[in-house]
């Protein structure tokens, strides 16, 4: 019985070895923290899916417009990049508030993606609230 015991130790600890160069590197374990823990104003620390937005100070209407969801369409270029737009839509729900933003609707990376050219920053949109 005891070289049973001994022997599975042995094999536990093999595969700990092999095991360990599948774990995540350091660096990438903050970006995971960063995206999996983020608070918003609409929902505190609860996860969200990655087609969210901050809606601006125009649209934000003390807190009434947070789990709305909205459809978002490019419709240009604000700046000097040239076919921003990728020609689709997006649907993204409100789970934060961007005081102080020059825009309606702040879009996570993701959703921007979709829409736009990540490079163009920056771009005119139209958009409908679903009701």
């Amino acid at each position: 019985m005891e070289k049973t015991a001994l022997i599975f130790v042995g094999i536990v600890a093999c595969l700990a070895s092999v095991a360990e160069p599948l774990l995540p590197q350091r660096q990438e374990l903050p970006h995971f923290i960063q995206i999996m823990f983020v608070t918003s104003a609409c929902f505190g620390s609860t996860p969200q899916d990655n087609m969210i937005a901050a809606a601006g100070d125009s649209l934000w209407n003390n807190g009434a417009v947070c789990g709305k969801t909205f459809t978002v369409t490019c419709t240009g270029p604000r700046n000097a990049v040239p076919h921003s737009c990728t020609g689709k839509s997006v649907t993204v729900k409100i789970v934060d508030h961007c005081p102080g933003c020059p825009s309606i609707i702040d879009l996570s990376r993701k959703a921007f993606a979709i829409i736009a050219d990540p490079v163009a920053g920056i771009i005119n949109i139209d958009y409908t609230q679903y009701a």
